[in-house]
């Protein structure tokens, strides 16, 4: 090989290193920002899960009016996104009935006291009361009344007496909000206590039940640039389970700072990119004494139901690593279809699985009002519920990017 014809090939071997290096730099570089971009909606949700479920919040609930410290935040981040009121305000108010356990929270037996929370969990119609008890043990839980504590105790043919206290047993203890009074102190144990759960108890239980209880809806949307009246709606509840006594709280990172935190993700997502029809965002309270601000949203909207679109309702989307779970998929196939095909093209979830109709979350009174709805829920993963163990620290937000894609794009599909 001549001089010529070496310094010709080292030249191209040099430019082709260059030319490999910049690909290799711009590969890396574009992985590295389309990585970072898609964090980005992890890490925001990260924080709006942590701050929800935090201690200042007091659990979401009706105790030191947690609810309300929560609907504020939410509130200001719609505000910060430009998400605009639908009325006066993003508030939309209503009363309802709660019953509450703001002050002390002492049971002790065999005289040991008993962890609230770990050991036992008021019944959400308890009454309260301070000194000893006899206890009836009973085989069925107490959460299974729903018309109060008389009618309840009737069936049991027991004598009301405020002597007496109530205990049932359970492999999971599950709490719940309450909107009677009962005479009775009615709580549930561990099972693993009841073989030896004494005749008497020592009980010191504050409980105060509000007849007019004052929550907020917090609502509002981002305009469409072609089709204005034409809204497409996303849904989820802030509120959870509050204080159960001074001390213990049910944080809630599952249910359901984790669908709070998609419905500020997509109010962050549509502020950035404009929707041809307009999309509302509805943080309803109240949902879990009864779904009652979706409720009242249904019996007082801001704007004609008729003029929703599709209406997507999220609550308990921290896990994922078996896919999806929609419910109403079988009332609106033609979209629960669209779904499927989106994550089946996008790769996105290991499954998005059909159910019926099912009047269990926020959702349920939009589609009894004529408006199509699907309610999404993610499957696997940790197994807290209503319980003190539903925690930040232990929520994988396993599929949490994934279903937010699907979101984003089944809303594309809707505006098409």
């Amino acid at each position: 090989m001549d001089t010529n014809s070496r310094i010709a090939n080292r030249n191209y071997k040099h430019k082709s290193s260059f030319y490999s290096c910049l690909f290799t730099f711009s590969f890396l570089l574009f992985t590295f920002y389309f990585s970072n971009a898609q964090s980005d909606v992890l890490k925001y949700a990260r924080t709006v899960v942590d701050t929800l479920a935090a201690p200042s919040m007091h659990g979401r609930g009706y105790v030191n009016k947690g609810d309300s410290i929560a609907a504020d935040y939410i509130k200001k981040e719609f505000q910060r996104f430009g998400v605009k009121p639908l009325s006066r305000e993003l508030y939309q108010r209503f009363n309802f009935p709660v019953n509450t356990f703001p002050g002390e929270m002492e049971i002790t037996a065999n005289k040991k006291k008993l962890i609230p929370g770990k050991d036992f969990i008021m019944d959400e119609n308890s009454g309260g009361g301070k000194g000893n008890y006899k206890v009836k043990v009973i085989k069925n839980s107490p959460r299974s009344y729903k018309r109060g504590a008389q009618v309840f105790l009737d069936s049991m043919q027991m004598v009301l007496n405020p002597e007496y206290s109530l205990v049932s047993s359970g492999s999971k203890l599950t709490y719940d909000i309450g909107q009677i009074n009962s005479p009775l102190v009615i709580f549930q144990i561990k099972d693993s206590l009841l073989k030896h759960f004494p005749k008497k108890v020592r009980i010191n239980i504050d409980n105060k039940l509000i007849q007019q209880y004052q929550s907020q809806n917090v609502i509002g949307y981002i305009q469409g640039t072609e089709y204005r009246d034409s809204i497409i709606v996303f849904t989820a509840h802030y509120d959870h389970l509050g204080q159960m006594g001074k001390d213990v709280y049910f944080p809630g990172a599952n249910d359901n700072a984790s669908g709070c935190a998609m419905l500020l993700n997509l109010a962050k997502y549509f502020s950035e990119h404009k929707p041809k029809y307009s999309v509302a965002f509805m943080a309803f309270g109240g949902e879990e004494a009864g779904l009652l601000g979706s409720k009242y949203y249904v019996e007082h909207p801001l704007f004609p139901l008729n003029q929703i679109k599709f209406l997507v309702n999220m609550d308990l989307l921290g896990t994922g690593d078996e896919g999806i779970k929609v419910v109403n998929a079988t009332e609106h196939k033609k979209e629960f279809d669209e779904l499927v095909k989106i994550n089946s093209e996008k790769n996105l979830l290991p499954s998005v699985q059909p159910r019926g109709k099912a009047a269990i979350s926020d959702h349920y009174f939009f589609e009894e009002a004529g408006v199509k709805t699907f309610y999404i829920y993610t499957l696997g993963g940790i197994k807290a519920y209503h319980d003190i163990y539903d925690r930040p620290e232990t929520l994988p937000l396993t599929k949490f990017e994934e279903v937010f894609k699907l979101l984003t794009n089944f809303t594309d599909y809707l505006q098409q």
